[in-house]
């Protein structure tokens, strides 16, 4: 791809370093910087700078947050005997989208995964042991993603929380409402038969 400016395949080049961004969509990104007022473009830069120096991660959980406590620790209404475990910050915000979840959170910050070199001790496992202790914490939910990683991760924490008196939950697998049976793989059908539930209230 030829550019008429060095300024402007250095963007480009910046831009296409995002995830899901290609060179084209990274060109009509900068070229719609370069027509905006000057004023949108460095308000732009400013909130990414700013996002990048100032953002903190929760003490408590680990989620992203602009204190040292995020808002959701902090909450008093939240309930506090339910602890949920997620790999990630953005299954936090989608689990917080759906609205149907009222307690708490720890991101471990990844998965357990030997291929790419992430052990137990590269995720936040000690920190949520060390939780436990004292707590009010009656149940752990496990949020995980149902992948191979996934599983190790779940399997392990289940180990390690063995002894920690509590009960461990998981996450409901099976068909997504609106889904087609034969579209459906076979590892989350067959999930769906095995752990079937009632129909309605029967």
């Amino acid at each position: 791809m030829n550019f008429p400016s060095k300024l402007i395949e250095g963007a480009v080049e910046e831009l296409a370093k995002l995830p899901g961004i290609g060179r084209k969509t990274a060109l009509r990104l900068a070229l719609h910087l370069l027509k905006e007022e000057s004023e949108e473009t460095f308000q732009l830069a400013e909130a990414l700078v700013k996002m990048r120096a100032e953002i903190k991660h929760c003490q408590q959980c680990h989620n992203i947050s602009d204190t040292d406590i995020c808002s959701i620790c902090a909450n008093p209404l939240r309930d506090r005997s339910l602890l949920c475990v997620v790999s990630d910050i953005r299954d936090v915000i989608a689990i917080e989208n759906t609205a149907q979840y009222k307690g708490l959170y720890h991101v471990l910050g990844g998965v357990i995964s030997p291929i790419e070199g992430i052990g137990p001790s590269d995720l936040h496992i000690d920190s949520l042991l060390g939780r436990l202790p004292n707590s009010e914490v009656k149940e752990i939910v496990l949020a995980i993603s149902p992948t191979m990683e996934g599983d190790t991760t779940g399997f392990y924490l289940t180990r390690k929380l063995r002894d920690a008196q509590v009960r461990i939950t998981t996450i409901a697998r099976g068909v997504p409402v609106g889904g087609e049976l034969e579209y459906t793989d076979e590892i989350t059908l067959g999930r769906s038969i095995v752990e079937r539930t009632n129909y309605g209230k029967v």
